[in-house]
């Protein structure tokens, strides 16, 4: 049996004018098989409703605070958000798999871990806050549990955006191409600090900080940018 569901609207900060559609949108249908006449249907009409509207406020997102990136990226940024593995990490972040109606072989087996149920599910509570609450509480009930992953997607695009202008600068310049190079690394393995360069030649263009390789390559291509607009 599922985890109390005012427990799990507790966590949510949101209390449903229909406590049967939650209900719903969390019932798999290996519980309805083995449970017939308990609910109408499974999650899955839900979970359907849910992948488009989750789509629209990512793309929307995407769209106003990357002005700058091209049609590919921004679809690329999408298709990395809302895959299969990111929506079970994110329903794992508040136990949704807790809160599953399910069968008892399902239960068995694993279910309440697997990310097929767990992005369905997902999937389906955002629908669920859709039709309940409005568009616009579930665009505020989306952006708060993506925020971290937004953030992160949009400095490796950042990132990339950066190398890629500083490669067309050198290359429009002075037919070169800038290498990286890093110049320390510290900390334990769970907590690295890297310190990169980036050079054309011998030329020291920029140098940058971060917490990844690929952090301090972006660090170093923002400030060989910055440097080379000042000259």
């Amino acid at each position: 049996m599922s985890a109390d569901l005012y427990q799990l609207q507790s966590t949510l900060g949101i209390v449903f004018n229909d406590p049967d559609l939650l209900k719903l949108a969390l019932t798999h249908s290996s519980f309805i098989n083995e449970n017939p006449g308990t609910a109408p249907v499974s999650y899955e009409r839900l979970e359907f409703l849910g992948d488009a509207v989750l789509g629209l406020v990512i793309a929307e997102k995407l769209y106003h605070d990357l002005s700058g990136a091209p049609e590919g990226e921004l679809t690329r940024l999408r298709a990395a958000l809302v895959r299969r593995e990111m929506l079970a990490q994110i329903a794992k972040s508040f136990s949704l798999g807790d809160y599953l109606y399910l069968g008892i072989g399902e239960e068995a087996g694993g279910g309440r871990q697997k990310p097929i149920n767990l992005a369905g599910a997902f999937e389906s509570l955002i629908a669920a806050v859709y039709i309940d609450k409005g568009f616009d509480a579930a665009r505020t009930f989306i952006l708060n549990l993506f925020g971290p992953q937004m953030h992160q997607q949009a400095d490796q695009a950042a990132g990339s955006n950066y190398k890629s202008k500083l490669q067309e600068v050198m290359q429009a310049s002075r037919q070169i191409t800038p290498e990286y190079q890093i110049v320390s690394a510290s900390g334990p393995d769970h907590d690295r600090n890297f310190t990169v360069e980036v050079k054309v030649g011998d030329e020291v263009l920029g140098q940058g900080c971060g917490k990844s390789k690929k952090t301090a390559e972006m660090e170093a291509a923002r400030a060989a940018l910055k440097s080379l607009k000042q000259t």
